[in-house]
């Protein structure tokens, strides 16, 4: 139900490009039909373009082109976990059903707003960079849209580490992201295309 609110699953397969920039600190473009993603991390000036498939790619620090094997290849799976993390916090509900999470319906719960929602636990069994990691996905019974979301660094925790909004819907190509959101923080500046110039998979100047 929350896929079919967000345009349905052929929607979300046949989207190309995703771009955004995360809490003003990186922006990204991910192809993902060729799975092969550009992060410019703002704060470092370091330029990241990464085939996640295979974890081949180039990376640059402050223009200059990173060549020694082994500071290439822990760049790059520096840049894969950036985008696991970054593409999370806008792509999380397409991916409840992903190999490897489990899902645990907890019953009925209130958002911040007041409004009912039906609260979903997201744990994982050996996938990802932090399978330890705990989710509550709240989702609004009224239109079946992720609202809120508790994130727990250790499943086993009783507290949440935060409690944030995930609101603020649009449309972007054929399906909808929830980007620019009510706490200020999280993916902002989304676009979702369908051609994107190749350079900007494999050049530093695109």
């Amino acid at each position: 139900s929350i896929m079919v609110a967000m345009g349905g699953r052929e929607n979300w397969n046949n989207t190309r490009f995703i771009s955004w920039n995360f809490f003003g600190n990186r922006d990204l473009v991910w192809d993902k039909k060729e799975e092969r993603v550009r992060i410019e991390s703002l704060k470092d000036s370091i330029t990241y373009l990464v085939n996640l498939k295979d974890l081949t790619g180039k990376v640059w620090v402050k223009d200059q082109l990173i060549t020694e094997a082994d500071s290439l290849n822990k760049m790059l799976s520096r840049g894969k976990s950036i985008w696991i993390n970054d593409s999370y916090w806008l792509v999380m509900p397409f991916k409840l059903k992903d190999s490897g999470v489990t899902l645990k319906y907890l019953g009925e719960d209130t958002l911040m707003n007041g409004d009912r929602c039906n609260l979903l636990q997201l744990t994982f069994n050996n996938v990802g960079d932090t399978p330890q990691n705990k989710y509550l996905v709240y989702v609004d019974l009224a239109d079946n849209l992720v609202k809120q979301w508790a994130y727990y660094s250790d499943a086993s925790q009783d507290s949440a580490n935060f409690i944030r909004p995930w609101d603020n819907y649009k449309r972007y190509g054929n399906i909808l992201l929830s980007a620019d959101r009510s706490d200020g923080g999280g993916p902002r500046n989304v676009s979702v295309q369908d051609t994107m110039n190749e350079k900007i998979f494999s050049e530093l100047e695109n």
